[in-house]
């Protein structure tokens, strides 16, 4: 039952069924714990595996007053209307792998909530979980050490009156119910993420990093909204390539056949890898 004075989407989580429900034998999750406010989950987690702490932590808070999205952007959602959790993973295969860590994250979001939601989601390279053409979900992992904490921030239950205005490349966000999603709960997601997520990092561990041999990279372009798409990817530093997005390639950059020479040294249909960047669907 629901706690007094919240309706069934906004509940509290359960930190206790959570705990009971996702850590077995042999599996990747040994903590699960939420709290009721917090500045930033990753900000937490990264501490704390600066100290040492072993990985298999999910930390989810109800609120964050500081939540960060990539490139130094901020994230923000009503109390207990999202899912915002963060992950402390410690990677063995080489570190030029662990760009799979955030796409990783992004197949086992969207293939929970359309198993326990019904709704179709897609991947929008290389952090974005979408509904349509609309944003559900985005991914920040960041790295400590030989630590990686991924964090996650869904939308759940958001009106669209709540929902942040448009991102970069005029992409909106939306929520589970926005998108008519029958009953957005949040502990059934939430449990489906963690077995999804620990299915496909110890898939991807146990080959030592290869997406292919792993079944990963199969599977998240089986998902992408991205490859096979004209896109402009606008990079870092200011360049701005646009062409066919092809593929990923093993360390989880973004394949883009390029229309022209947006890049020094390259021709048009030269094909290169995107580490980083905004990337814009073109219609």
């Amino acid at each position: 039952m629901p706690a007094e004075g919240h309706t069934p989407a906004r509940a509290p989580l359960d930190a206790a069924a959570l705990q009971r429900a996702a850590v077995r034998p042999q599996g990747l999750w040994r903590a699960v714990e939420v709290v009721g406010r917090t500045g930033s989950t990753n900000a937490d987690l990264l501490a704390r595996a600066l100290r040492g702490e072993p990985e298999g932590v999910m930390l989810a808070a109800e609120e964050q007053t500081a939540g960060r999205g990539r490139m130094g952007r901020t994230w923000v959602a009503p109390p207990r209307a999202a899912l915002t959790f963060s992950l402390l993973l410690r990677p063995t295969p080489p570190p030029a792998r662990r760009g799979w860590l955030a796409l990783l994250t992004g197949l086992a979001v969207a293939q929970a909530v359309t198993a326990v939601t019904g709704v179709p989601a897609t991947l929008k390279w290389p952090n974005d979980v979408l509904a349509g053409h609309a944003k559900l979900c985005g991914i920040l992992a960041e790295s400590a050490g030989d630590a990686v904490v991924v964090g996650v921030g869904l939308n759940v239950s958001t009106e669209p009156a709540e929902l942040p205005p448009p991102g970069p490349g005029g992409l909106p966000a939306t929520s589970l119910a926005a998108a008519g999603a029958a009953s957005p709960g949040r502990e059934p997601l939430l449990l489906a993420i963690l077995a999804a997520v620990e299915r496909w990092y110890q898939a991807w561990q146990h080959a030592r990093g290869d997406p292919g041999g792993s079944g990963l990279r199969a599977a998240y372009t089986g998902r992408s909204a991205t490859v096979g798409r004209l896109v402009r990817a606008e990079l870092p530093g200011g360049q701005t390539l646009s062409g066919l997005a092809t593929g990923v390639d093993p360390d989880g950059r973004l394949l883009v056949r390029l229309s022209s020479g947006t890049e020094s040294g390259t021709e048009s249909g030269a094909e290169v890898a995107v580490a980083a960047g905004d990337v814009v669907h073109v219609r």
